[in-house]
């Protein structure tokens, strides 16, 4: 069984037992449970049940793993000539999930 999820403005095919990094939740501790209830669609074999926009009592629950960051951006700026240069870096937190029950 399978659901498409949205979270964070974007959409997530998820499975049971499968790992996931979310947008970084600040309330969220290790062990705590999510209700992730935005589900466009669930799935399992050739029954398939899409939402308009969401499927009506169908929701995802995914238990915290942890919190961690992403691979860093390096931002370069250069005017020529003008002996002006500028580098920062930027890390995006995420909350990384292990997705439990799909009921639907």
């Amino acid at each position: 069984m399978y659901a498409i999820i949205i979270d964070g403005g974007r959409q997530y095919k998820v499975v049971e037992g499968q790992e996931l990094a979310l947008d970084y939740r600040e309330e969220a501790k290790p062990g705590d449970t999510l209700t992730l209830d935005r589900v466009v669609a669930v799935g399992s074999g050739a029954d398939l049940k899409v939402g308009a926009p969401t499927v009506a009592g169908a929701s995802v629950t995914a238990e915290v793993i942890g919190t961690g960051q992403g691979v860093k951006i390096e931002v370069v700026k250069i005017r020529r000539r003008k002996n002006s240069r500028r580098h920062t870096g930027h890390r995006k937190m995420f909350t990384k999930v292990k997705i439990g029950a799909i009921a639907g």
